[in-house]
């Protein structure tokens, strides 16, 4: 029944792009039979929207022009969450999202009983999202990849990594995931022979080749739990140790629960490691460093330059105060 209804569905989103279609057309769009599309034609005109059909090699399936749109027939519960679904669109990271989403909101209640548009427009107006904060991305750009990615078409983009380096690239789109603040597209790089994520804001100048693919197995079978990983294995922590010229006990307890990994290197010497994501999240870390004991910094010599970079940044807007440089405390 489901697989039925998405169809319908379907074949009502052909109808309306306000053409005519030839019968097999249409069938082998859906990858039904002629028979069930008449089928599928008869329901549509069971809910109301009015199909022409004509006859002979001109002839075909075309909705009636100035078509009114039916009664939409939704239960309370159906109601409720299309909107609260609709209301959540805002904080996905697309461009103009908020108006957007206002917009369908507004044209959706037209459709819906009193009752129940009353229920749907208190809930538009008390229901309060948080934007993700990651870079915005034109809806019409992820509908391109979408449907790339249901055609099984190869696709060509001009892609911007990180460091600003632009590449073109060649692909076989399998999804499109939203994780966290950003939009990612999972695909097959053809060139690199490898799975590869790659950030929907960063796309751009995106080209359909028409050449279709047989779809591959994604590891893992989930683009989701994909993106994950990729996410995870980009963000491998920084790591640094913090030589302390004190005993174990001393730091211990100076730092309180700070110090639960503290390593003993000898009477009167121990290691506090430390780790974050930034540059910035390793200079808080040793901020807390009490200002009386001496330490140095032991770890990779690129990383120990960019922290006492970012030091000496920070000092010059606070002179008086005291951070590290990448070697005495």
């Amino acid at each position: 029944m489901a697989a039925t209804a998405s169809r319908v569905l379907e074949l009502l989103s052909l109808l309306q792009m306000h053409r005519q279609w030839a019968g097999p057309e249409l069938a082998d769009r859906l990858g039904v039979t002629e028979r069930t599309l008449r089928r599928d034609i008869d329901r549509l005109r069971e809910l109301g929207y009015r199909i022409d059909a004509a006859r002979g090699t001109a002839g075909g399936y075309r909705l009636e022009a100035g078509a009114q749109l039916p009664p939409l027939l939704l239960t309370e519960e159906e109601a409720v969450t299309v909107a609260v679904g609709l209301r959540s669109a805002v904080a996905q990271g697309l461009v103009d999202g908020e108006n957007t989403t206002l917009s369908a909101l507004a044209k959706f209640e037209q459709l819906l009983p009193p009752a129940l548009r009353a229920r749907t427009d208190a809930l538009a107006s008390t229901l309060h999202t948080s934007p993700t904060g990651g870079a915005p991305v034109a809806p019409e750009l992820i509908g391109t990849l979408a449907l790339a990615c249901r055609d099984q078409e190869r696709i060509r983009f001009r892609y911007r990594a990180a460091d600003g380096t632009e590449s073109q690239r060649s692909v076989e789109p399998h999804a499109v995931v939203t994780q966290g603040r950003s939009w990612f597209l999972v695909a097959w790089d053809r060139e690199r022979e490898d799975w590869r994520t790659f950030r929907v804001d960063r796309i751009a100048e995106v080209f359909g080749t028409r050449v279709r693919f047989e779809p591959r197995a994604i590891p893992g079978g989930d683009a989701a739990g994909y993106v994950r990983t990729a996410i995870r294995s980009v963000r491998e922590p920084l790591r640094l140790d913090v030589v302390l010229h004190v005993p174990i006990e001393t730091m211990r307890e100076r730092l309180g629960g700070w110090g639960a990994g503290l390593v003993d290197e000898g009477p009167d010497r121990c290691v506090w490691p430390i780790s974050g994501e930034t540059v910035p999240q390793l200079l808080a870390a040793v901020v807390w460093v009490p200002a009386d004991i001496e330490y140095e910094l032991r770890g990779d010599e690129s990383l120990l330059a960019r922290l006492g970079e970012a030091a000496q940044r920070v000092s010059i807007r606070t002179p008086s105060a005291r951070y590290p440089t990448g070697g005495r405390g």
